[in-house]
């Protein structure tokens, strides 16, 4: 193995065949890793490096290059990893990620306002704004593009995972999103919290839900260079990522303003990745009762609570599906900071977290109401024209 350490100055030629090496390991006996430069000037030295290697094609595939964080993923065995004690880079595990939805079953049609959406009062809002012309980047599994309730409310977006293909979900969980946050067929389906803002696709989950943090890092610097006002980041992971919180504060650094859903565990006092960012507005799930939905991470990193229990949404094939979790909580969120956006367009995230966190009404059941409390889109407004 090729030691990577010593001199202050990074020894490319040495990683070059350090990295040529990993492409030749056998799957079975690596894992993907996040490799990262820890001065600017070697990044783009070994860059230009490795735009002129001759490595075989299949080599670049396996590659991921994440310029957002001046970074590279790729498969590594444990013992080339090992190699982590240097100066010119460090290393990190790029594990897998999944959507924060609990079980879901198939509904009927929904005609007019879901439950949720009339709970966080956002359609006595509508005559005042309905999100027009700001754009959310949902990082989720696609979005079904026929679906009658979101043709009028979709971006293009890009599929991470198929470079040449549109964003179409094979799972479900990113259309049901979508929905929640802007869905606008009124008369013969289902609206969501805000109609006139447009839902862009950025799929990086697959089928299964799972998603690598790479992709999830990609997602984000796609959302910044494309100019999208908003993340929703419906998933989550119980371990924190260096990388993953270097992308998320680049976005927030950018004015993006990011929204993570909290866990589904039923934990009091601890939620996931990126929720727990405090560059993110983490967001717990309700029931209809205003109580905290049993299966509803919750504790002092939760910035405010919105409904995520049995929300009626879009689904593949142009259908409906109920489902549960603080997924379902997050796309309201989402939906609301779009009003928001929409009727006064420069606030920051900074700003924006501060406006929920003092108009949210109190949690029914609850033994400190007063620490965080529940979305109302109203209240939301009136707060940020004091």
């Amino acid at each position: 193995m090729i030691r990577l350490g010593g001199d202050a100055k990074l020894d490319r030629t040495a990683i070059l065949r350090w990295l040529q090496g990993a492409f030749a390991k056998p799957a079975y006996r690596a894992k993907r890793r996040i490799v990262r430069f820890r001065q600017h000037s070697d990044y783009k030295r070994f860059l230009h490096e490795w735009s002129e290697l001759n490595a075989p094609p299949a080599s670049r595939n396996t590659i991921r290059h994440l310029p957002a964080i001046e970074a590279f993923s790729l498969l590594l065995s444990d013992e080339e990893a090992a190699a982590r004690h240097h100066q010119s880079i460090w290393i990190e595990d790029d594990p897998l990620v999944t959507v924060h939805a609990t079980i879901h079953k198939p509904a009927s049609r929904e005609k007019g306002i879901p439950w949720g959406v009339g709970q966080i009062r956002a359609p006595q809002a509508w005559s005042t704004t309905t999100g027009h012309r700001i754009k959310v980047g949902v990082i989720d599994t696609g979005v079904d593009f026929s679906h009658p309730d979101l043709k009028h409310s979709l971006g293009r977006g890009i599929n991470l995972l198929n470079r040449g293909s549109l964003p179409h979900d094979d799972n479900g969980h990113g259309t049901h999103i979508a929905g929640t946050i802007a869905a606008a067929n009124q008369l013969r389906g289902m609206i969501g919290v805000a109609p006139r803002a447009t839902v862009y696709p950025v799929k990086a989950f697959d089928q299964h839900g799972s998603a690598f943090v790479s992709d999830i890092i990609l997602g984000i610097d796609w959302c910044v260079r494309n100019r999208m006002d908003i993340i929703n980041m419906s998933f989550g992971m119980k371990t924190r990522s260096k990388s993953l919180l270097s992308a998320v504060t680049s976005a927030y650094n950018a004015g993006v303003i990011i929204i993570a859903s909290s866990g589904n565990d039923g934990k009091r006092k601890s939620i996931d990745y990126p929720a727990r960012y405090s560059q993110t507005i983490s967001v717990a799930a309700t029931n209809r009762m205003r109580r905290i939905a049993l299966f509803s991470n919750r504790g002092a990193y939760i910035d405010v609570f919105a409904p995520g229990d049995k929300i009626l949404s879009a689904w593949l094939n142009g259908k409906y599906n109920e489902m549960s979790g603080t997924s379902m909580a997050t796309s309201h969120v989402s939906g609301a900071v779009a009003l928001l956006l929409a009727h006064r367009p420069n606030l920051s995230p900074a700003e924006i977290k501060a406006i929920l966190r003092r108009s949210m009404i109190p949690l029914r059941g609850t033994k400190a109401p007063r620490l965080t409390g529940e979305l109302d889109v109203m209240r939301m407004l009136q707060a940020a024209d004091r």
